[in-house]
């Protein structure tokens, strides 16, 4: 036998597999999904959904609503929006995008694989004023939520901007960003203002294909299974909705789950995280926190340029925090509520004028479930929010991006003058925006 042959006898096998492999992943290949699935994943907040685009594709395409958040959407208790629709069979069913760390940037990034799933579509937001650190985005908690399959999306689709140069920088700022040759190249090539070459698109619509194909067929393994939770929370609601009985409900809730604390805390919560030890350490902590200043504006206008160019009708809710925890760590009420008032400013002066702001409740009854997160009567303000903005037929939008947003003289204005929103004939007359303001 000829040592030719003996080596192909050895390796032949080997190279035929992975000839095999690359064709298979490099094959277009479909995947339809049951009903069953897509509930399952779209109330999981799996980071490997997060991360993917086919399933988050396929239910936005019919009546599910991504509601785009951060940790607060774990808190899943009886009044959470995913048990709502669930319960009162209504016409849209919530897509839970995010979990704890998920800022902007991530929901940047992980809105590229759904941009057409968007267009002409409505979608609600959650926005965190704790977001708003001078930092923003923590690089560990963003590698969670970041895949090469949005950056991927991201560059094929990039056509030169100031937001499309920010994004690409502020991805090279994440370790995440440079973990592939191919694309931390690509993106230094669109942060720099200029065109991919044709040889790096042929390499990246390569690697996509082989991406999307990993989506399609892994993306739902293991996913955490809420939906039995989802139908015993359903079952303590009052077959008929009304605020009533559901307030009624909220408060029995919450008077159950937190008596072992003076900060109408979550027992369990309390007891796993709020030891006496740490609560000592904590006591005036937050005297000097100040979110007025930091990059997050910016990263936030990634989202509403990306909204404003799909024409998405969407539903901005900002929480509150809990008034009895924001005393014992000495956090500023006034301050915070102008962290509150430069998001509402960024968002009104823009066209973006559907906002429910919660931030002055966190002393109400039962409104908040631990030190930051919404409870059970929270959730039903929410609600009170999300009901009508749903029933309402999708409104076209009237949208003017600026730029100033961008810029660091923004991420770090800590003044901002009110401003009132004058609707005329489906209109939004407010003043404009601009880097001469100071």
């Amino acid at each position: 036998m000829s040592n030719r042959r003996r080596l192909w006898q050895i390796f032949g096998p080997v190279i035929c597999a992975v000839l095999l492999l690359i064709a298979v992943l490099l094959f277009p290949w479909d995947r339809t999904y049951s009903a069953n699935s897509i509930f399952e994943a779209a109330t999981s907040q799996s980071d490997r959904i997060f991360k993917g685009q086919r399933m988050k594709q396929e239910a936005l395409a019919g009546k599910y609503v991504p509601f785009f958040g951060s940790s607060e959407l774990s808190r899943m208790d009886s009044l959470h929006p995913s048990v709502l629709a669930y319960k009162y069979n209504r016409n849209y069913t919530p897509f839970l995008l995010g979990g704890a760390g998920s800022q902007s940037l991530a929901h940047f990034y992980g809105m590229q694989g759904i941009k057409s799933q968007l267009t002409n579509k409505k979608a609600v937001v959650i926005i965190s004023p704790q977001w708003f650190t001078k930092k923003g985005q923590d690089k560990n908690a963003f590698s969670l939520y970041y895949s090469n399959l949005q950056a991927i999306n991201f560059l094929l689709d990039a056509k030169d901007s100031i937001a499309t140069r920010y994004a690409a920088r502020r991805l090279l700022q994440m370790p995440s960003g440079k973990s592939s040759e191919t694309v931390k190249y690509a993106l230094m090539t669109v942060a720099s203002g200029q065109p991919l070459s044709e040889s790096q698109k042929l390499v990246l619509q390569t690697r996509r294909r082989m991406l999307v194909n990993e989506d399609t067929f892994f993306s739902t393994f293991q996913l955490p299974d809420r939906v039995n939770k989802i139908k015993a929370q359903a079952k303590l609601l009052p077959d008929k909705y009304t605020i009533n009985g559901l307030t009624k409900v909220a408060d029995a809730e919450g008077s159950l789950h937190t008596t072992n604390n003076k900060f109408a805390i979550d027992n369990t919560f309390f007891k796993t995280r709020l030891n006496e030890k740490k609560l000592k350490k904590l006591k005036g902590s937050q005297k000097h926190f100040d979110y007025t200043k930091s990059v997050e504006y910016s990263d936030f206008e990634l989202m509403l340029k990306q909204f404003a160019h799909e024409h998405t009708d969407v539903l901005f809710i900002i929480p509150p925090i809990n008034a009895k925890w924001a005393k014992y760590t000495h956090l500023s009420n006034k301050v915070y509520q102008k962290s509150v008032k430069k998001i509402k400013y960024q968002l009104a002066s823009q066209g973006f004028s559907n906002i429910t702001d919660l931030s002055k409740d966190g002393g109400k009854k039962y409104f908040m479930q631990d030190t930051i997160h919404l409870g059970w009567n929270g959730w039903i303000a929410v609600d009170k929010a999300v009901k009508p903005f749903m029933q309402k037929s999708y409104s076209n939008t009237n949208y003017r991006i600026d730029n100033y947003f961008f810029t660091r003289n923004w991420q770090n204005r800590t003044k901002v003058e009110s401003i009132k929103t004058v609707k005329l004939s489906n209109k939004t007359v407010v003043p404009s925006t601009g880097s001469k303001k100071k």
